[in-house]
């Protein structure tokens, strides 16, 4: 499952060219390529496919149609084939200089920020002082925390190139992550006086928790949503925005309407299926039996070095980050892409838990080595432990402890209203399909309780879970209770994680720089009479909150 990060998960305001906006050399006269080319600006990607196909057929060894083709690939998704694609193109042509810049973006867009680093690093200096190729470098920088280095670039583009709105967000959010609030609010004002109908700005304003929208903004968001051609991305992001504006002004009706607009919108152009979710946890709980376990009980990687903040999002789980890293024994890193990506390389959601229980010892004990090998480059301390703070993880706990039996894994659990109703009013980045539709959303809590609850029942112990709302009324004897399970010293610093200037970069960035406080807690009541589909979904769920159920567990 991907993560849910805010920032900088979305593509690069400026990416290099396109194989269809660059068609060069003697391409430049072939009418093949030429009508290709223009299929693919047309977004006509049947034409454009039937046309190339028939050309590398003929001639496979066409650079120029190669690289086209690497295009249509990744516009479907298709990034492996994209990425063997260019790698193919540079290898008739070292010199392909629009390739490799092309190949930065498919490693970029499959999650591999330092590879895609290294490839924009061997361009030729004039390439890679492209506007186009320094974007996506800082982008890539943003991903592996290298963000004083993302800024410098940032900086230098819009000094070159100071109208690029896009441009001015990715700054932002940068600076949003750095905890640089009031300087990223600036960059995000500039960049709506250039474009004020980018609704991802206004929702990156309002993301930001600390702002409060005035009429003029309130005004301006809805003669946007009035923009003849608006994109419907645009859209989404302005309905959620006024959601935001309108629910800061206590008028609940107006703001449930936007947000339940804006959900509506994202929903249909979703392919989540909240039975397959359902089906996941029911294969997970079949295979992992304590007979599983207890089979493998010598197995994996034995470093602790590990701590899994996991659960659903907005459930708490970034204050504990903050809380944890204010502790000189523990790193926070970010929500990390790899377990997942380890999960993927086993099979599909349907078939690895079951390619799972095919591996032998030394394999698990070489899985979790590779899970520290990738997550090397977000280490920037020498810290023994480190946080790895995705919360879709949960899904893939019984891999986590086979894999490494001995890293943490902190369960961040907050109420079922609260939480779903917080992720239902928040817009993603990317991922977290299951938030916009109330029920989608309750079963998926409802399915992360019960293969947690499993998970209880078959390791005993194996799982801290720390409730919101004693985090909330207790902080100090939970913090106690969760350094204790981690086998660390009480440390004062903990209490004081709001001094913390590390790095945050999910939607509570804002939140977690500020003294524990109450202002999130029960923040759907003003909403519940709209909220039915929600609790049926979560049915017993919800009734039984903190316990769980007996028939889940």
């Amino acid at each position: 499952m991907p993560g849910g990060l805010n920032f900088p998960m979305s593509d690069p305001s400026t990416q290099p060219p396109s194989a269809a906006q660059e068609v060069s050399g003697a391409a430049l006269f072939d009418p093949v390529l030429i009508e290709a080319a223009t299929a693919l600006v047309d977004n006509d990607l049947p034409v454009a496919e039937r046309l190339l196909r028939a050309r590398l057929k003929d001639r496979p060894t066409d650079i120029a149609a190669i690289r086209m083709m690497a295009e249509l690939a990744a516009r479907i998704g298709r990034y492996g084939d994209a990425e063997n694609l260019l790698h193919r193109a540079l290898e008739l042509a070292p010199g392909f200089a629009a390739a490799r810049a092309n190949l930065a973006t498919v490693l970029y867009k499959q999650n591999r920020p330092a590879e895609a680093i290294a490839v924009l690093d061997a361009l030729p200096v004039d390439r890679a002082g492209e506007a186009g190729a320094m974007n996506l470098k800082a982008a890539a920088l943003g991903r592996i925390g290298a963000y004083d280095e993302a800024l410098g670039i940032y900086a230098a583009v819009l000094e070159k190139l100071p109208e690029q709105p896009r441009v001015w967000m990715s700054y932002g959010h940068i600076l949003k992550t750095v905890g640089r609030q009031q300087e990223s609010i600036a960059a995000y004002r500039r960049a709506l006086a250039i474009s004020p109908t980018l609704g991802e700005l206004w929702w990156s304003l309002a993301n930001l928790k600390t702002v409060r929208f005035d009429a003029d903004d309130i005004a301006a968001m809805a003669r946007a949503l009035e923009t003849p051609g608006l994109g419907e991305e645009d859209r989404i992001h302005l309905h959620f925005a006024l959601g935001k504006a309108h629910g800061d002004e206590g008028d609940a009706a107006a703001a449930f309407a936007q947000y339940a607009e804006g959900n509506r919108l994202k929903r249909a152009g979703l392919p989540y299926s909240a039975d397959e979710t359902s089906a996941h946890v029911a294969r997970a709980r079949a295979l992992f039996t304590p007979a599983f376990f207890a089979a493998r009980a010598d197995a994996g990687c034995p470093s602790a070095a590990p701590i899994f903040i996991l659960g659903l999002p907005r459930a708490g789980s970034t204050l504990i980050e903050q809380i944890l890293s204010s502790h000189p024994a523990i790193e926070g890193t970010a929500e990390l892409p790899d377990m997942p990506a380890i999960a993927a390389e086993l099979g599909t959601r349907d078939a690895w838990p079951a390619a799972l229980a095919g591996k032998s010892r030394d394999a698990l004990a070489a899985m979790g080595a590779d899970y520290l090998e990738r997550t090397r480059i977000r280490r920037k301390t020498d810290r023994p432990m480190f946080i790895d703070k995705l919360p879709n993880n949960w899904a893939h706990i019984g891999l986590i402890h086979a894999i490494l039996p001995k890293a943490a894994i902190i369960d961040a659990r907050r109420h079922p209203l609260d939480c779903c109703f917080s992720n239902f009013r928040q817009y993603f980045a990317r991922g977290q399909a299951f938030t916009y539709a109330q029920e989608d959303i309750g079963r998926y809590y409802r399915d992360y309780v019960a293969l947690m609850a499993h998970i209880d029942a078959v390791l005993p112990g194996r799982v801290h879970r720390v409730l919101h709302e004693d985090m909330i009324a207790d902080t100090e004897g939970t913090v106690r209770r969760l350094l204790a399970c981690l086998g660390l010293p009480f440390d004062p610093a903990c209490l004081r994680f709001h001094e913390n200037a590390r790095a945050v970069g999910t939607a509570s960035s804002e939140q977690v720089r500020r003294p524990i406080n109450r202002d999130g807690m029960d923040q759907w009541r003003p909403y519940a009479r709209w909220l039915d589909p929600m609790r049926a979904a979560l049915g017993p769920v919800l009734d039984h909150y903190p316990q769980v159920p007996p028939d889940l567990s």
